[in-house]
């Protein structure tokens, strides 16, 4: 986290001694919640490194997901240009909002949304949510209480199915089989403990090989693992 103790120093508590908070994910950039900080629930949330709120109705602290599992992970905290608002930049656990939605700004009255760039994100999400909290007849802890070596043994059946899906030609089949895929490799790093920002840094530290060391590599016979040459 990027906020030690005289974070505190720069925000502006109102009468009430409460400061209002953003919880926005740190990979989706979804606004998730708002809630209120008073001093000490700040000061717990930069030293535990989890979000911890003033309850205003009860007059207590709570740490975000303490009794759902749906904990925040603060990746950092910011305060705006009058240091009257934080924001908290988090890594969600499950849902934020009380209902089970991702997010606690949707309307009731509107069918939930995914985007399309965040939907291996939502998807691994409710995975290892699942793997918090079994729900009964579920196939993803069905594969969990199975173990790694089913786990494994599906991700290769599911690629060997891409690969006969591509080679009869026909695209529809193809994505398909690419999704079913993508949701056991999930279900695997769920189980690995791997996560898509571990997928993402490693990604990116691949940019940036030259293209003689490439060239190299290939005349050795081997496969460059760098974007360069893609």
């Amino acid at each position: 986290m990027n906020a030690d103790l005289t974070f505190i120093d720069n925000v502006k508590f109102n009468e009430q001694g409460l400061v209002p908070c953003v919880a926005q994910d740190y990979l989706t950039k979804d606004v998730l919640m708002l809630a209120w900080m008073n001093e000490e629930s700040l000061k717990m949330t930069i030293e535990s490194g989890y979000a911890t709120y003033f309850s205003r109705s009860r007059q207590k602290l709570w740490k975000k997901g303490e009794t759902s599992g749906h904990l925040q992970k603060v990746v950092s905290l910011h305060y705006d240009c009058d240091g009257d608002t934080v924001l908290a930049i988090v890594e969600q656990i499950g849902p934020a909002c009380h209902t089970g939605n991702r997010t606690c700004f949707f309307s009731p009255d509107e069918p939930q949304t995914i985007s399309k760039v965040n939907i291996l994100l939502h998807d691994y999400y409710t995975i290892a949510d699942r793997k918090i909290h079994p729900v009964e007849g579920s196939y993803t802890n069905y594969l969990f209480d199975k173990g790694i070596d089913k786990i494994c043994k599906k991700v290769g059946e599911e690629s060997t199915e891409v690969i006969v899906a591509a080679k009869n030609g026909i695209n529809k089949d193809t994505s398909n089989e690419i999704a079913d895929l993508l949701y056991h490799l999930m279900v695997l790093m769920v189980e690995e403990g791997v996560t898509w920002e571990d997928v993402f840094d490693n990604l990116i530290g691949r940019i940036g090989m030259k293209s003689e060391k490439v060239q190299k590599i290939m005349k050795n016979g081997e496969t460059p693992r760098k974007v360069d040459d893609i």
